[in-house]
């Protein structure tokens, strides 16, 4: 019968998300840090729902090497009411050895009988077939491959060898602080569970980054998952499934317009319809617009923000189209066009950075809106 396990990592339980604006009728700070906590039972199940009695967390559990004694003890008990799955923890950068040692001490005082902190580069057999080899990070950053003790750990004659690493993978050309990415053959793994990178990437078939659990950037374009490995025996090529746990998905997509586009038919096409409310999304609006397209775009997304958890129209990359048409709209004399004038000239200038000229077109725009608004 295959050993299974189910391979993770950087959970960052504690994260406060302080980059994610915080509406002022909304909580998704919290929600976002709530969901990160239920990762936990998601892993449960996932464990339970395909034969796997072990957990192997490949770092970085807690978001910082001081999360608070509340943060600790509720992840610690919600891992122990899972009494059928073993929790093996393994410290990373966030939660390295030497900075997070009053947390490791709370771990090894506190934590149920199937919570097992990984702060020794030591062997633990599993059920009799597996050894785990794990390597803890001793400090956030190093000047060597943190996972070269595998290569002289020994294990039981017959058992499967797994390794448990934090740390990227490269072509070692800078330094010598990465792992190698041929560790397995060096080291004569079975498997190698590497955490470290959030999003899933598969280094071969026996080296493989798990990812997050649950998301936490706009990178990765999908749910946080976990991974289901199956190993029939020393040598076999291991069977890796994907396993979606995470609750939040946040997304990034390119918006292209034109002048004279629908900008509000051409946003709302390119949102999704369902599950908004556990979507992050940033919108990059790319391509050229002229005034009346920028501000049927900013009240589009306007209209449609509250239903998502969270909602970032970026429109750096969008020219302005200038009309006079568009400027008469604002003001045929007066004040208000002379700040037209002003801010279109600045906005076409070729004697100012272009910081200040993406100021003057953002200004202009916005003139625009709020004239337009103001009339009807």
């Amino acid at each position: 019968m295959a050993f299974r396990f189910i391979h993770t990592s950087d959970l960052h339980i504690g994260r406060k998300f302080a980059n994610i604006p915080q509406p002022g009728d909304g909580n998704i700070r919290g929600r976002l840090m709530e969901a990160r906590h239920a990762a936990i039972g998601a892993l449960a199940t996932a464990a339970r729902d395909h034969g796997a009695a072990h957990v192997l967390l490949a770092g970085d559990t807690f978001d910082t090497a001081t999360p608070s004694p509340s943060v600790i003890r509720q992840a610690l008990t919600a891992m122990g009411a899972a009494r059928d799955v073993t929790w093996w923890l393994l410290p990373g950068n966030h939660d390295n050895l030497r900075d997070a040692e009053p947390l490791w001490d709370a771990i090894r005082r506190d934590a149920p009988q199937n919570v097992i902190p990984l702060t020794d580069a030591a062997p633990h057999v599993l059920d009799g077939t597996a050894t785990l080899l794990p390597c803890p990070v001793a400090f956030r950053t190093g000047a060597t491959d943190p996972s070269e003790p595998l290569v002289s750990m020994s294990s039981e004659a017959g058992h499967l060898r797994i390794g448990l690493a934090h740390g990227g993978v490269t072509d070692f050309i800078e330094s010598g602080a990465s792992i190698a990415p041929d560790r397995d053959r060096t080291a004569r793994l079975d498997y190698l569970a590497l955490g470290d990178w959030h999003g899933r990437m598969a280094v071969s078939d026996r080296v493989q980054y798990s990812g997050t659990p649950e998301q936490d950037r706009f990178k990765h374009g999908r749910r946080g998952v976990c991974l289901c490995v199956a190993l029939d025996g020393p040598g076999a090529v291991p069977q890796v499934q994907e396993v979606e746990t995470g609750t939040f998905l946040w997304s990034e997509t390119d918006l292209p317009l034109h002048p004279r586009q629908d900008a509000a038919a051409a946003l709302a096409a390119i949102l999704p319809g369902s599950d908004r409310r556990n979507i992050l999304t940033r919108v990059r609006a790319t391509g050229w617009a002229g005034l009346p397209d920028h501000a049927d775009l900013r009240r589009a997304a306007d209209r449609c923000a509250p239903d998502f958890a969270h909602f970032e129209l970026v429109t750096d990359a969008l020219g302005t189209q200038y009309q006079t048409a568009d400027l008469d709209q604002i003001d045929r004399g007066g004040a208000l066009r002379l700040a037209a004038d002003a801010l279109m000239q600045d906005a076409e200038s070729a004697a100012l950075p272009q910081d200040a000229k993406d100021v003057a077109a953002d200004a202009l725009a916005r003139l625009y809106a709020y004239v337009r608004e103001a009339a009807e």
